[in-house]
């Protein structure tokens, strides 16, 4: 899989700034979110796969609910909420509810 960060670093010589910039691609997540949609490799046993997210995303949704990375049931009930909101179903591999 493709990197989906990009890191730039820019400098301003005229003020002697630096600034570090980081873009990210989530295509190759989504793609792969896909094809195991379409394969329906959805079940482990007694576990499924309910969805492929990017780390950065997981971080952004904590940040905006003013939760630590660090709190786990904070955590899973943030994500919980985020993917069965229908904003996130790109990112979605089973479609049941949990």
């Amino acid at each position: 899989m493709k990197d989906i960060r990009k890191e730039t670093v820019f400098y301003n010589r005229h003020e002697g700034d630096i600034t570090v910039a980081n873009t990210y691609d989530v295509s190759p997540i989504l793609e792969k979110a896909k094809q195991l949609r379409d394969a329906g490799a959805t079940d482990f046993g007694e576990s499924k796969v309910a969805g492929v997210i990017p780390m950065f995303v997981v971080s952004e949704w904590m940040k905006e609910a003013g939760v630590r990375m660090d709190d786990n049931e904070a955590r899973k009930e943030i994500i919980r909420k985020k993917m069965l909101s229908g904003e996130f179903d790109r990112f979605r591999v089973w479609e049941g509810t949990f």
